[in-house]
């Protein structure tokens, strides 16, 4: 399946705007790294993709694909080797103040309590620290948390620090939210109910998201469109339109009839780049 144009992503029906300039986009970009021993290694060539305002889109593919120099390039801490990255509508030179990232791993200050975690973007943009305090209990009521304000990282569960973490980002009110498989390293009863606790939170803004993700289930039930890609050097190889009612429940939407159908259709796409990627690691570790 061809990647579609800069201009021809669909309208989303997600209760967000859709307008003419996209949020993110990336125009025939290519990323590559020198390597210790001098060569030079290709992640991504020719990598085009738009992301529409208040659009929620995933991207899937082969570990060691490129998913995550993507966010990278997107957020504007790796510059692209050739084409271009635009964020709503500028070329991306550094880092922007309009971006929220989570990560993969907990990027939560050890040293902070959840108060102090959540405010702490908006200390960085000079609000007092009364008003940052009040916005941030506010949306550790909202990810539900009160009564843990005083508590750090290391006395909270998994789940409670993704939620700290979501609220952290999402409290600037940022326009670009970009994550790295946040919820990988969760149990499954929790990880389902942090990605609905996403959806619930991502509703109420016009936050455009990219997703990255090895779990296909995930990137369905959670997106407007799901962007795979194919074994390193990663370049898009199809992208799909998730057209599926919302709000949605994860647990439940997975017993659709339309989700099991998409999934088909998509694994179909993205199995030979997950075979072709274990072939190939299977190579170079005989190597």
């Amino acid at each position: 399946m061809a990647s579609i144009s800069l201009t021809e992503y669909p309208t989303v029906d997600a209760g967000h705007e859709q307008r003419a300039q996209p949020a993110i986009e990336l125009d025939g970009v290519s990323k590559r790294f020198r390597t210790p021993s001098g060569d030079v290694y290709t992640a991504l060539r020719d990598f085009t993709l738009a992301v529409g305002r208040g659009e929620f889109v995933s991207i899937v593919g082969p570990t060691g694909c490129g998913k995550s120099t993507t966010l990278g390039l997107i957020s504007g801490l790796l510059p692209p080797s050739a084409g271009e990255v635009r964020v709503l509508g500028q070329p991306v030179q550094s880092v922007g103040d309009q971006l929220g990232f989570v990560f993969q791993g907990d990027a939560l200050f050890p040293w902070k309590s959840v108060l102090g975690n959540v405010s702490a973007g908006l200390r960085f943009r000079g609000t007092s620290k009364r008003e940052a305090n009040e916005r941030a209990r506010e949306w550790i009521a909202r990810v539900g948390l009160s009564g843990f304000e005083e508590h750090y990282p290391h006395q909270l569960s998994g789940g409670m620090r993704k939620r700290t973490a979501l609220a952290q980002s999402l409290i600037t009110s940022p326009e670009i939210l970009l994550m790295d498989e946040p919820f990988s390293a969760l149990d499954v009863q929790t990880r389902t109910l942090m990605e609905d606790e996403l959806l619930d939170l991502w509703s109420s803004t016009s936050a455009s998201v990219v997703f990255v993700t090895h779990d296909l289930e995930e990137a369905i039930a959670l997106s407007d469109r799901v962007c795979v890609m194919t074994a390193g050097p990663g370049t898009v190889k199809g992208i799909y339109a998730i057209d599926l009612p919302r709000p949605r429940r994860v647990a439940e939407i997975r017993f659709d009839a339309r989700f099991v159908e998409l999934y088909r259709v998509i694994w179909e796409d993205l199995r030979d780049e997950v075979l072709l990627g274990y072939e190939r690691a299977k190579t170079d570790a005989h190597a």
